[in-house]
């Protein structure tokens, strides 16, 4: 299973709590941007592009081995990392990253 297809079925249930946890949401929002920022997603529309899925894969493989050298377990609320894989998850759904649609705005 790919990383992006890994961290989107863990993490893409938490966006459940985006309706009863706004500080969540909002922590989210600020990874997805950080993400965006450290991948040079730019564009001069309104709405953001999508994130090159090979990047961001990339991005997600490395990240979830430094999770793992460093022995973390996923906590009952939400931690640095917590916030981080649900907004990989939540641009891989936005942009339909795991069906290849590189421009899906929905």
């Amino acid at each position: 299973m790919s990383p992006l297809a890994r961290v989107s079925e863990a993490y893409g249930p938490r966006f459940a709590e985006f309706a009863f946890e706004p500080a969540f949401t909002a922590a989210v929002d600020q990874h997805v941007s950080a993400l965006r920022d450290r991948l040079e997603v730019t564009g001069a529309d309104l709405e953001p592009p999508a994130p090159d899925a090979e990047l961001l894969s990339d991005y997600t493989l490395g990240f979830l081995d430094a999770l793992d050298e460093t022995g973390w377990r996923e906590p009952v609320g939400h931690d640095y990392a917590v916030c981080r894989l649900t907004a990989i998850s939540w641009l891989v759904k936005r942009h339909d990253l795991l069906n290849g649609n590189r421009s899906a705005t929905h």
